[in-house]
């Protein structure tokens, strides 16, 4: 059975994604950074199906909390196959208003908790793993006000090109996915019911994604199934790029 951790598991797109790898088998490390409840329930629900699961506080901009969430699949199942990268912030606003603290926010999250985590999973990934890394469809539509949070998302996809190209040899597979807007709880905490409204409708299929839209992009990705396919920015923006 294949051990995979998933950080920012607790709700939304890391939520959806960690139950899909638990309905397909896989053991599942669910990171959360202070929503322990909801990471639990998520624990029960991949248990519930006949699947293994652990929730695993820790902060991903922490190096020694994220290298600890491979300590624990390592303790706790025997090693690591599969690392999904889900976690991040957002920021939105010209970079003419952008702050330092916006970039120094932005970057820490998206750009560095991405490097360290990819490093350790280069490192400590079992043969013929699986990486992939949730990045955002604004490193492709260029929209403004979203500068400072596609360039930080950004830096992982390039991570993902090269790294899938250094661990190739190993049968481990490295590939990243740029949702556009999907329908989660951070988006209906800060999007008005007019944007929401006008990202559903920029797109051919005329609505938003659901989590469960991306999870299964993911679950592919982790899969045997896509054992050919590393190195890939996959678009799931509905069309939209």
């Amino acid at each position: 059975m294949p051990v995979a951790i998933v950080t920012g598991g607790s709700r939304g797109i890391g939520r959806a994604i960690a139950e899909r790898l638990g309905a397909d088998g896989a053991t599942v490390v669910v990171n959360y950074r202070s929503d322990r409840a909801s990471a639990r329930r998520v624990v029960a629900r991949i248990e519930e199906t006949g699947g293994r699961a652990v929730a695993a506080e820790g902060d991903v901009t922490d190096a020694t909390k994220l290298r600890g969430l491979f300590d624990l699949a390592e303790e706790r199942f025997g090693g690591v196959d599969a690392f999904v990268n889900n976690v991040g912030a957002t920021r939105f606003g010209t970079l003419a208003q952008a702050t330092d603290e916006d970039y120094d926010l932005m970057f820490e999250t998206n750009a560095k908790a991405t490097f360290v985590g990819l490093r350790e999973a280069a490192n400590r990934l079992r043969d013929n793993g699986r990486i992939v890394v949730v990045s955002s469809g604004v490193t492709a539509t260029h929209r403004v006000g979203t500068g400072l949070y596609g360039a930080s998302k950004a830096a992982g996809e390039q991570l993902v090109r090269v790294l899938a190209r250094e661990l190739g040899p190993r049968g481990i597979t490295v590939n990243s996915v740029t949702p556009g807007a999907v329908r989660t709880e951070a988006l209906a905490a800060t999007a008005d019911p007019k944007s929401t409204a006008d990202a559903a409708s920029a797109t051919p299929l005329r609505r938003l994604a659901e989590p469960d839209d991306i999870a299964d992009i993911v679950g592919f990705l982790v899969s045997d199934a896509a054992r050919w396919v590393t190195g890939q920015t996959v678009g799931a923006g509905g069309g939209l790029f």
